[in-house]
């Protein structure tokens, strides 16, 4: 086994700028791939290859064990070149952390439904405070470690004696090297004869205090603070409930809803004790806004008898409360919801199902988003469609005024601004199934842990 390491030890030195090249190739693709897929932006444009750029995110990942992995059985070595290097050690400190904890909270966000929804959520809120630390760091750090702005003192230094004569055994060089510097040592008439030849001149001026190099240094740090901090802010104000709550996105709400609908005794106060987390607000489209003149509320297809609501007459209709968890398929939770709204089987009662009806379409009012599930998965008790949350009205960025709500499975089934149901002989794929997401979305289990409770 020594032997073994110390074989793979051999020119280490090549070795450890060879692991440095490899590892920041694969950051540079978990960063790119990393923003694509959380930038609304490119949700849309992406399509069916989101799904692809996921595997790719997922393997890149993974192979980010094999550098570290090789740096650890050299590590031994070049602790010791940088043991009168506090700075150097430092920095070696926080970048193997930030590649260890991207490396197991991604897999646990991989592997998220072994894993459950708890360890999901935290394991999202971990990967993201890493990109958003670790990034502008390994950037800062690429930049102002490039060989123009280093410090010439810290450089790869190689003094060489030129001579036309022959060396021999009393002046033959003498090397040394550790990871910044080569240094070639020469005997002692060498020296004096190349001191003679081309004599030391003494500095011209000064060093300046602030160099060129510090100044590029701290242009380069402010740059980043002033292009990632806004976006670091928010994201810190999303995840830790600064001013994210649902009166701020009331007050704030594009929708001019009237009247408001009025909360059970089950709602206020919310029996679930209230929400546990918060919602991330993904759409494919701008978020829409409505009022009492340009909504309405249909149910059509194969139904006996169909239905359409203006709002006032919507709110009017008998509402039970449930509490469940919700869950989104890229890993984060919110737990102990508290929803009011009409079940789903009530409206299909009311409408009257005809023979032959398969599917269950939604629409969303953004009129790009659909979904559907079967006539037998409509069956479920806890398939809701939801005008209060935690016994206030639903926001425009939460989907509101009014939304679908299907706790047994993954968010994307639960669709937003839900204006119409229509029953269908065929099956239909919506929105994100065909865009490679699986068709069911059974959130493994994860089940509606509260009875209705009908107001």
């Amino acid at each position: 086994m020594k032997q073994w390491l110390n074989n793979i030890r051999k020119g280490y030195g090549k070795k450890l700028v060879s692991i440095h090249a490899w590892n920041a190739w694969i950051v540079v693709i978990l960063a790119i791939s990393g923003l694509m897929l959380v930038g609304g932006f490119w949700r849309e444009i992406l399509g069916i290859g989101r799904v692809w750029l996921k595997w790719l995110h997922i393997f890149v990942g993974l192979a980010m064990l094999a550098p570290v992995v090789y740096y650890l059985i050299l590590a031994g070595k070049h602790w010791k070149q940088l043991r009168n290097r506090p700075w150097q050690r430092a920095n070696t400190i926080i970048v193997l952390a930030l590649l260890m904890g991207w490396l197991l909270s991604g897999i646990v966000l991989w592997q998220f439904k072994l894993a459950g929804p708890r360890w999901s959520n935290a394991a999202l809120l971990i990967h993201d405070l890493l990109t958003w630390v670790g990034l502008p760091y390994i950037i800062y750090h690429s930049i102002t470690r490039t060989k123009w702005l280093k410090d010439p003192a810290r450089r790869a230094v190689k003094f060489e004696a030129i001579s036309s004569r022959t060396p021999n055994a009393m002046d033959s060089p003498v090397t040394t090297s550790d990871e910044n510097t080569t240094v070639t040592a020469i005997s002692a008439p060498e020296l004096s004869r190349s001191s003679k030849e081309s004599p030391i001149k003494p500095m011209e001026k000064p060093q300046p205090v602030y160099t060129r190099r510090a100044f590029i240094r701290s242009a380069v740090g402010i740059g980043l603070a002033v292009t990632i901090g806004p976006t670091f802010v928010s994201w810190v104000g999303r995840n830790l409930k600064i001013d994210n709550s649902i009166d701020s996105m009331l007050e704030n709400d594009p929708n001019r809803m009237v009247p408001l609908p009025q909360p059970l005794s089950a709602s206020s106060p919310p029996i679930g004790g209230g929400a546990e987390g918060h919602f991330r607000v993904y759409t494919v489209t701008p978020i829409p806004s409505f009022s009492n003149d340009n909504w309405s509320f249909r149910i059509d297809g194969l139904v006996e008898r169909a239905q359409v609501w203006n709002w006032e007459q919507f709110v009017k209709l008998t509402r039970s409360v449930q509490v469940s968890d919700f869950h989104c398929v890229t890993g984060w939770s919110v737990y102990k919801n508290t929803w009011e709204g009409i079940s789903l089987k009530q409206l299909l009662k009311q409408a009257g199902v005809k023979p032959g009806a398969h599917s269950v379409k939604f629409y969303s009012g953004d009129g790009v988003y659909t979904d559907a599930i079967t006539m037998d998965q409509a069956q479920m008790d806890d398939i809701m469609v939801a005008v209060m949350h935690d016994g206030k009205p639903i926001p425009a960025d939460l989907g509101g005024p009014v939304r679908l709500v299907i706790p047994q499975m993954y968010a994307y089934k639960s669709v937003k601004w839900l204006n119409r149901i229509e029953l269908i002989e065929s099956e239909h794929i919506g929105y994100w199934e065909e865009r490679g997401y699986d068709k069911d979305a059974w959130l493994t289990g994860a089940s509606q842990r509260f009875p209705d409770i009908s107001g």
